[in-house]
């Protein structure tokens, strides 16, 4: 769980951008939408699959150039 303290003289703004940032780093948001609904195993392998192939697509266009 990502937690920011704020330090004297900070003003809410830039204790706002750390916490934003620290939650970033710890892939919270990620986690949240991964587990936001039920994915069946088989609908679970296509999704990784496609990804996998959209991936190795992109590395061989950047391969070419």
């Amino acid at each position: 769980m990502a937690e920011v303290m704020i330090q004297d003289g900070e003003t809410l703004e830039s204790a706002l951008r750390r916490f934003k940032r620290k939650v970033q780093q710890e892939d919270i948001i990620k986690e949240i939408k991964k587990h936001s609904y039920y994915m069946k195993p088989g609908e679970k392998k296509r999704v990784k699959q496609a990804l996998a192939r959209k991936r190795n697509r992109k590395r061989r266009v950047k391969d070419v150039d």
